[in-house]
């Protein structure tokens, strides 16, 4: 019986590394049509000052808060994974328009609207109708990990707004905490980003935090499983830890479920790579982050988490490449019918 079972892990993975390869061909296919509707001198002549405007909003809002910076960060990466970076994600719910801001995926989860908006008044007071919000949260992003300790890399310009949202694809496209290498991998190949992309851009996670009903599953389930050091005084007091901020849902009616704790537990402000040692210690807050390195098909992703930790340059590099990729998913459809918001938050009228 064991043979037999060890035949068929073996076959599981085999098929599991084409199943990654096809995927990676098709990742490269695909951001192999760059988009000429972007450039790095888009407002160079409309709207010089404009990347000026943003740092410095981004400054004040991180001096104020470190952890606005995640929150800008998650703000992009919800906005591009839905229909492409068209700030989509910003646009309030209206009579005519559902927005994606209250789907099940975003609700209670996404925050720093109001830092959006004060950038994007502040740049209508220089530059009334010229810049878009999609650009200015594309452009908070990367600032956002640059005034916490990221890289920095140069951001391409020229995106409209769409005039529409898609509540139903926040369901579909966003990956979730508790689901499986093969379907968040999945996600990310249908938005033209590699296993490469996945890994790197999951580092993301170093300045966030999670609620607990993402992660409650797992610290009452396989935490103990996946962590190589539980003998340690230290990894079991961050267990417990956890369990009293996340009581089990039996017992609370799940009224602690928006409790929230920092993904990466050591330098939860700053943006590194230790994120990428807690997946090696087994600690990983959520399921989908922890699978990176403990599935048994995480062949690739393993040593892509290994690489990471032991060089921050690298993780870096990749990380900035990345995001530029994502940034450059793009909605078709604004080409023809985008707009220059007025407000972040509602369509022109």
């Amino acid at each position: 019986m064991a043979s037999i079972n060890f035949f068929q892990s073996r076959i599981m993975i085999f098929k599991f590394l084409i199943f990654v390869f096809i995927c990676n061909c098709l990742s490269k296919l695909i951001n192999g049509i760059s988009d000429s509707h972007l450039s790095l001198d888009y407002y160079k002549k409309t709207c010089p000052s404009v990347e000026g405007i943003v740092r410095k909003e981004m400054e004040c809002a991180c001096l104020s808060d470190p952890r606005n910076a995640a929150l800008i960060l998650r703000l992009h990466f919800h906005d591009c994974f839905v229909q492409g970076c068209d700030g989509s994600v910003l646009l309030d719910d209206t009579v005519t328009l559902k927005g994606e801001k209250n789907a099940p995926n975003n609700k209670n989860a996404l925050k720093g609207f109001r830092i959006i908006d004060k950038i994007k008044n502040s740049i209508e007071s220089e530059c009334p109708g010229i810049v878009s919000c999609a650009d200015i949260l594309t452009i908070a992003a990367r600032d956002a990990v640059l005034l916490v300790g990221g890289p920095y890399w140069d951001v391409p310009l020229g995106r409209k707004d769409s005039r529409n949202a898609a509540y139903e694809l926040t369901d579909t496209n966003l990956p979730t905490a508790d689901e499986g290498l093969i379907s968040i991998i999945s996600k990310f190949i249908s938005q033209g980003l590699s296993v490469t992309d996945m890994v790197a851009l999951s580092g993301a996670h170093t300045i966030g935090k999670a609620r607990c009903v993402n992660f409650r599953k797992r610290i009452y389930g396989d935490f103990k499983m996946t962590s190589t050091s539980m003998i340690s005084p230290i990894s079991s007091s961050y267990l417990s830890e956890l369990k009293s901020l996340c009581p089990p849902i039996d017992q609370i009616n799940g009224s602690s479920d928006n409790n929230e704790t920092s993904m990466d537990n050591i330098t939860p402000d700053l943006f590194d790579n230790s994120y990428y040692h807690v997946l090696l210690k087994g600690e990983g807050l959520i399921n989908s982050d922890q699978e990176l390195y403990s599935s048994f098909l995480g062949i690739q992703t393993k040593k892509i988490v290994e690489k990471y930790a032991a060089n921050t340059i690298a993780f870096f590099e990749q990380f900035a490449q990345s995001m530029v990729k994502m940034g450059n998913i793009t909605n078709p459809e604004t080409y023809v019918n985008g707009e220059i918001r007025k407000s972040c938050r509602f369509v022109n009228t």
